[in-house]
């Protein structure tokens, strides 16, 4: 398993970010990809990484820290849920109440992640309750300070940020309904989605 890579930002786009490192750019699909936005040119970062193997795909997805890549494994182990459900899960950026969702076997909010049913819902507290408690609290997923690593139009923040919540999962008419009120905001496309997140699960 590639335990992390250490490179520059060379791309940003919907759910990935590519590394390069030695010359070699590295393919990573992030919840978030937009938290690493805020290198300069030159600065190298950290992206702890695991690698998802089965049948045709193998993908390296991406985290800003050990525990937030240790809240991702335990929630692949719930029957149900794959990368893309749990990547949308850590993309609300609290995994604090992700966990205490779980704690309080609050079922109605985990049914507002997309593809997570009733069933799955469930399952996610059965499987769960009782063992994030050590992991959570050291999660790190706080946006970095924006620096465009791409020259933007005027309102490509908010489109790039719209595409990542595509590539998370959520459908149209979810994303139409956020949409207005992210329109009325300035943001960096890392605030946008995490913004527009937070609507999404109140």
């Amino acid at each position: 398993m590639i335990e992390f890579v250490k490179g520059r930002v060379d791309h940003i786009k919907g759910d990935t970010i590519t590394i390069e490192n030695n010359g070699i750019g590295y393919l990573i699909y992030c919840s978030n990809p937009f938290v690493f936005n805020g290198q300069q040119p030159d600065e190298e970062t950290v992206v702890y990484t695991y690698q998802y193997v089965k049948e045709d795909v193998n993908r390296l997805y991406g985290f800003r820290s050990r525990k937030e890549r240790e809240l991702f494994e335990q929630l692949l182990q719930v029957s149900g849920i794959g990368p893309k459900g749990a990547q949308a899960i850590l993309a609300s950026g609290d995994p604090g109440q992700v966990v205490g969702a779980i704690e309080n076997e609050d079922e109605a909010f985990l049914t507002k992640f997309p593809g997570v049913g009733k069933k799955t819902a469930k399952q996610m507290i059965i499987d769960l309750k009782g063992k994030l408690t050590g992991v959570y609290d050291a999660v790190t997923v706080a946006g970095a300070p924006v620096s465009l690593l791409d020259e933007q139009q005027p309102g490509g923040d908010l489109e790039e940020a719209l595409e990542a919540l595509t590539a998370l999962g959520y459908g149209e008419k979810e994303i139409k309904k956020v949409r207005p009120h992210l329109e009325k905001e300035q943001l960096s496309a890392d605030e946008y989605v995490r913004k527009a997140l937070q609507w999404m699960l109140t």
